[in-house]
């Protein structure tokens, strides 16, 4: 839920397009590292929260076919009021590959792939925790050397302000972000200080 001062949003807090790229590569580069990398890449690409991610099953991503579908609706998800906005997801065409891949490494480990199957397992082989995603965050937070320390759903934050960075268009951030009213999603159109720097490169002074 949105914080405000004097009725203005509190800007959230958001990882750097820097730190979003450290993440990715440090989960990236290693192999035991995939099922952390696609949780994040998963996070980022959507702006899912983490009981989101924790409950999604293979079949929740396949169509008929066998195939990843482009978007999904959620099942599970936050609920804040008796009638909820729409929960549509739409995977981006990068995250799309690498559920490709994913579900190729998770039957090479001999992981099911069964619909009713988690898309995402634990250590011990049963579906991950939210408890055990936030601990992998912290984890590979330390190990990419960021000096920050960002809570799991900072990566939501994160998502939804990328969006509206890359659009300027809050309403099409308020329907991936999934909120039901446009003064929830006002938090991510406050400027970033890159937005300032930006600003100010043509600046005589």
């Amino acid at each position: 839920m949105a914080r405000y001062v004097d009725s203005i949003p509190v800007p959230p807090r958001v990882l750097t397009p820097q730190e979003q790229d450290r993440l990715l590569k440090v989960t990236g580069e290693r192999a035991g590292g995939f099922r952390d990398h696609m949780i994040i890449s998963m996070a980022l690409g959507t702006g899912m929260r983490e009981h989101e991610i924790a409950a999604l099953n293979v079949g929740d991503i396949l169509d008929q076919a066998s195939r990843v579908r482009r978007h999904i609706r959620l099942k599970v998800f936050k609920r804040s009021s008796a009638k909820p906005a729409e929960q549509d997801v739409v995977f981006p065409p990068t995250l799309h590959a690498k559920l490709k891949k994913y579900l190729q490494w998770k039957q090479r480990r001999g992981e099911s792939v069964d619909a009713a199957a988690p898309l995402f397992m634990s250590r011990k082989h049963n579906r991950i925790s939210t408890r055990a995603m936030r601990a992998m965050f912290h984890k590979w937070q330390r190990r990419a050397g960021l000096e920050t320390r960002y809570t799991f759903h900072c990566i939501r934050h994160s998502s939804c302000t990328n969006i509206q960075r890359q659009s300027g268009d809050i309403r099409l951030t308020q329907k991936f972000a999934r909120h039901k009213s446009s003064k929830s999603t006002e938090r991510y159109t406050h400027p970033s200080v890159e937005d300032l720097l930006a600003a100010t490169k043509g600046i005589r002074c």
